[in-house]
């Protein structure tokens, strides 16, 4: 049971702590409410700062979750630019950056992830960025921007999300783009490499250069600036800034620390969790990026980095929190903006998992719905300049019933007509 004198903290100030939050206060919960963030700027969504932001479309206020007034409206404690240092399972304690010490009656952990790190000479170059936090979007927004007017050189280490959709923004403002990708086409392991094709085609249409089954190896300089970036099989590209896009480790020092169960790097990595986010201490529970958790339907363990995640898992965890049942089994979802192209992906179909992939609509206009199955059952779904299909997806991969390809691949069969009733 939960009472009025009990303190609800949470470790993060990203989407998933501060929805949290959120969802406590809506929930009736009245005792305190502290969230923890080891940023100086209030919780903020991550999806702009790759997209509308760092394209110059949306302004810096927009990537806020709440108006920063919303926090003491809803008597939310808030700690800002306060990394928690020290996890104390026995005596419920969190430690600050400052020496504060907050006590807790239940835990969240939502410390997402960070970016990899390249471990190559001449990463410490003043050119070299990363794209996680907002000042990471603040000081590559001036970059790009700098190299469309001065004609530079951006090196993207990586074709996943994040490197796509800065090569489409750099592009945008008129910088030369090379991607340099260990895998043969972007996405590779994500979408395969027949619809990875696509996106080399697309970025390839805006003047995107892609350096395939090659890894930077050196990035040299002069006087502390970037001059070129350099690959194992001996090719150098002139180069004036370098983003290392090569994926996201999620921020388990805390709980590891703190003796709480983790999952193997091989397997993903993160905080080990239950279907009701509830970690290895019965007090303690974590979403958003740095959770692995039970899923329900899928029967396996799965963390996922999208944002959607983050959007509905702290929600989730919160009511946990709150004592109420929960089953966390949303169909994992996420979107991408590069250049007029849209799209959103639904489900989870991992390499080796399928053993057809189907599409409807026109794949070389980019106006498609893309389906992966197996044995006849629809793992996932990509709908690219279609709209409207997200819902009726989902509800395909959840029913595990097996669909005729050919009715899937029509698009005169509506999606809804497939679901059974």
């Amino acid at each position: 049971m939960v009472d009025a004198h009990q303190t609800f903290v949470i470790v993060g100030g990203g989407l998933a702590g501060a929805k949290a939050a959120e969802t406590l206060r809506s929930e009736g919960f009245t005792g305190r409410v502290i969230l923890i963030c080891d940023e100086r700027d209030h919780p903020y969504e991550r999806p702009p700062l790759s997209k509308g932001y760092l394209i110059g479309k949306d302004d810096r206020e927009s990537v806020f979750v709440h108006e920063p007034a919303w926090y003491a409206r809803a008597d939310i404690e808030l700690h800002l630019g306060q990394p928690a240092v020290h996890l104390d399972r026995e005596a419920k304690s969190v430690r600050l950056g400052d020496g504060t010490r907050v006590h807790y009656d239940r835990l969240l952990l939502a410390t997402g992830s960070e970016p990899r790190r390249l471990d190559i000479p001449g990463t410490g170059l003043a050119g070299v960025h990363h794209l996680r936090r907002l000042a990471h979007a603040e000081r590559l927004r001036g970059v790009l921007a700098s190299l469309g007017r001065d004609n530079g050189h951006l090196v993207i280490a990586g074709a996943g999300w994040i490197g796509l959709e800065v090569a489409a923004a750099a592009r945008g403002y008129g910088a030369e783009v090379t991607v340099v990708e260990a895998e043969p086409t972007p996405l590779h392991t994500v979408l395969g490499p027949e619809l990875g094709q696509l996106f080399t085609d697309l970025h390839a249409e805006h003047g995107v250069r892609f350096h395939f089954g090659a890894r930077l190896t050196e990035i040299t300089g002069h006087d502390g600036m970037v001059l070129a970036a350099r690959t194992d099989d001996g090719e150098e590209h002139p180069a004036h800034d370098v983003l290392a896009a090569i994926g996201a480790a999620p921020r388990t020092a805390l709980a590891e620390a703190a003796g709480l169960a983790l999952v193997d790097r091989a397997d993903g990595g993160g905080i080990a969790v239950d279907a009701s986010l509830r970690t290895s201490d019965p007090d303690i529970y974590a979403a958003g990026d740095v959770a692995a958790a039970e899923h329900p339907w899928l029967g396996t363990r799965l963390r996922v980095e999208h944002w959607a995640n983050a959007l509905n898992s702290g929600p989730a965890a919160a009511r946990a929190m709150l004592g109420q049942e929960v089953s966390y089994d949303r169909v994992p979802y996420f979107f991408s903006d590069q250049y007029d192209v849209g799209l959103e992906y639904s489900g989870w179909a991992p390499p080796g998992s399928y053993d057809q992939v189907v599409c409807r609509g026109d794949v070389g206009k980019r106006e498609f719905v893309a389906f992966w199955l197996s044995e006849g059952r629809l793992l996932a779904g990509m709908n690219v300049n279609v709209w409207d299909v997200t819902d009726p997806l989902q509800k395909l991969i959840r029913s595990g019933a097996r669909l005729d390809p050919e009715a899937l691949a029509d698009p005169g069969v509506p999606l809804d007509s497939l679901i059974a009733p």
